[in-house]
């Protein structure tokens, strides 16, 4: 009997970058919906947020990713930020900034991530990383603008074997660059994502539940407003 699915061509491999929040999960469920193999790469960096990690997994779960590794990296004994040490997470609006960046900024945190997923991706044969980095309504972190990942671009071209010999490089996207909160999780819930699943707060509670005051809830419970849909990470679940 002819096997068909040995002529099959294998779906683009693509990696991507998975922190469980609401950006992520939607560029996650993307990519899935194009039909590509899905490396998904979340890190335990350290962050408050252990409950990400748990988020992370969930999605992949739920959205059948094929592979998922979750990468150890401790970038709390290195670098400072209200998101790996002791100092309270800020409420919306409040909290010090340094040249405009808030203190829940970690210092290089795309870069390592970006690096270490270029080269799962120059491992695995992969031509894409996925990022879920938008420029609109986000918190005003330097490494997630489109000059950033400009650059970044022209690094990885010459940072792999074969881009350094003149091959095509391996290519950071955004697909969530210019678009809005509310944007953003219309495009979620039309591929029927749920964003139950996810985790956005800077600092949940034990049980995953989020704070309801600092930026990253804002700026969540803003977009879900915009949309005029509740959002299900705040449903009271009934014993």
């Amino acid at each position: 009997m002819h096997d068909h699915n040995a002529s099959s061509p294998r779906p683009p491999r693509t990696v991507v970058l998975l922190s469980g929040g609401l950006d992520s999960a939607t560029t996650l469920a993307m990519a899935m919906a194009r039909g590509l193999e899905v490396w998904a790469l979340s890190f335990d960096y350290g962050q408050r947020a252990a409950a990400e990690i748990a988020a992370s997994r969930r999605l992949c779960t739920h959205l059948g990713v094929p592979h998922h590794q979750v990468l150890p990296l401790a970038l709390d004994g290195l670098v400072e930020s209200a998101l790996t040490g002791d100092e309270e997470v800020p409420a919306d609006g409040e909290g010090s900034r340094i040249h405009g960046v808030p203190t829940t900024y970690v210092p290089a945190r795309n870069t390592v991530f970006l690096a270490l997923a270029l080269g799962l991706a120059e491992t695995i044969g992969a031509r894409t990383i996925l990022i879920g980095a938008n420029a609109l309504d986000y918190s005003g972190y330097p490494d997630c603008r489109p000059e950033y990942l400009e650059r970044f671009n022209a690094l990885a071209a010459v940072a792999t074997a074969e881009g350094a010999a003149g091959g095509p490089s391996i290519r950071v996207e955004a697909p969530l660059m210019h678009l809005g909160k509310a944007d953003i999780i219309r495009a979620g819930l039309a591929l029927g994502l749920d964003y139950a699943l996810t985790v956005s707060c800077y600092a949940p509670g034990a049980d995953g539940r989020p704070c309801e005051r600092c930026e990253s809830c804002a700026i969540r419970a803003r977009g879900f407003e915009e949309v005029g849909v509740p959002d299900p990470i705040l449903r009271t679940e009934t014993p």
